[in-house]
């Protein structure tokens, strides 16, 4: 396999100093704690014999995903939103109902908004309106296909969605 050039760091925004909620609710999973380091990766090439004796820098790999003990932001001053980009595939209900449970429930978090139709929900040419996401609007939309909020694809301008954040707080 040839050795891809791609760099799969993501940048730091500084030190996180906020305890995450799930240190005081005593998440842990078999006793042990579920947090993951940034240090922690996940090899891209999972045959052996072609990571078998590479020095660990040299290995194609991503940072592992999962919570983190110290979180940027404080979850209960937080907006967050959801936005289904790129196209239907099946279970973005179940994942959208897991994202705003656990935002709600786990970390706190008040505001909970979906973005309509992908990135063209930021821009207020199409008019697509946000729905409010709380865990009485997604019960049960685990049992229905596609998507509450819809999908689209294809660009759109960055500095038209960073007005719309900026206005929606």
């Amino acid at each position: 396999m040839k050795r891809m050039n791609i760099n799969t760091t993501i940048p730091v925004l500084g030190p996180a100093r906020i305890q995450s909620p799930l240190v005081s609710r005593g998440v842990a999973c078999d006793g042990k704690t579920r947090f993951m380091k940034d240090e922690y990766r996940i090899s891209v090439d999972v045959r052996v014999d072609r990571v078998a004796g590479k020095n660990e820098e040299n290995i194609l790999s991503f940072e592992q995903a999962g919570p983190r003990e110290k979180i940027y932001f404080d979850p209960s001053k937080l907006k967050c939103a959801v936005a289904n980009c790129g196209g239907l595939c099946p279970g973005l209900n179940d994942i959208i109902r897991s994202i705003v449970l656990e935002l709600h429930h786990v970390y706190g978090v008040k505001s909970i908004y979906g973005i309509r139709y992908g990135l063209q929900g930021f821009i207020p040419d199409f008019g697509h309106d946000l729905i409010e996401l709380t865990p009485e609007r997604v019960s049960g939309i685990q049992n229905t296909g596609g998507s509450i909020l819809g999908s689209s694809r294809g660009g759109q301008d960055i500095g038209e969605i960073v007005d719309c954040l900026e206005r929606i707080g």
